[in-house]
């Protein structure tokens, strides 16, 4: 059994995993914050004045805080975890089949501290210093267009892993944008030393399989405690994700998951979530 257990929306917080906002939120554009799921470009630097500012907050009530890319770091170091990362993102159909190989010697190559960034923050066409290939997609890209996007959206922690009772679930997120984050996760909770060992209880996600139309966000998932959860089912948490995860709780949940309460929400951005 886990360590790790959430049973309210409300109770003593114990320990939270956040993310620092880094490069991914300065390479934030007005040609791409619609695609990256933001409304507008921010100030990253007070962005993250006020992140440090709430976290130690946090600190201050004796909240332990886990920085999400320390632990992506953390994570690269173990063996075996880079070769999970770059066999399902370093793919053909990802990249292209010429810049499969080059994108794969950054991420088995690069240091740790480097590549964390890296993958949150995005890669660059000029990040694979590539002099000569026969790509389609490097003769289409300027220097400065990316071979893997930013990840700004890895602010909201809450989306991509949601523990609810003593399991958690790796959501397959719904928009193209979001979908590296569950990836990024998946690498942390089976390879970093304090996850890898603890007898993590997954309910969804935490597999190679296809998931959509079965998508999910944890910002639509609710532990309202007493063995109920309510999960919101929307914009971005889909009526299958939600069919195919109350099951999952029903059968993984060790008895502690009674009841599955479904609120539907509209499908507009407004009501993206059901914590919203």
């Amino acid at each position: 059994m886990s360590e790790y257990h959430v049973d309210s929306e409300v109770g003593r917080l114990e320990s939270v995993i956040v993310h620092r906002p880094g490069l991914e939120l300065a390479r934030l554009t007005p040609s791409n914050v619609e695609d990256l799921l933001f409304d507008d470009v921010m100030w990253a630097a007070r962005a993250r004045e006020e992140h440090d500012a709430f976290s130690q907050k946090l600190r201050d009530k004796g909240i332990e805080v886990l920085h999400f890319q320390t632990l992506l770091k953390e994570a690269l170091d173990q063996p075996g975890a880079r070769e999970f990362l770059d066999e399902r993102l370093t793919t053909a159909t990802q990249v292209g089949p010429a810049l499969d190989e080059p994108l794969s010697e950054l991420v088995m190559e690069q240091e740790s501290e480097l590549l964390s960034e890296a993958m949150i923050g995005g890669v660059l066409k000029k990040d694979l210093h590539l002099p000569h290939t026969q790509s389609l997609l490097w003769s289409y890209l300027d220097d400065y267009d990316f071979i893997l996007t930013p990840l700004p959206n890895h602010l909201f922690q809450r989306d991509n892993t949601a523990f609810a009772y003593d399991g958690l679930s790796v959501n397959p997120m719904a928009k193209p944008a979001r979908k590296r984050e569950t990836l990024h996760s998946r690498t942390i909770w089976n390879f970093h030393p304090r996850f890898a060992n603890a007898g993590l209880n997954f309910y969804y996600g935490n597999d190679d399989e296809h998931h959509e139309p079965a998508t999910v966000e944890g910002g639509d998932i609710l532990v309202i405690g007493n063995g109920a959860i309510m999960i919101g089912m929307g914009e971005r948490t889909t009526p299958q994700g939600v069919e195919v995860l109350a099951r999952k709780y029903f059968k993984y949940g060790q008895g502690k998951i009674t009841k599955v309460i479904v609120v539907e929400l509209p499908k507009t951005r407004a009501f993206m979530h059901l914590d919203t």
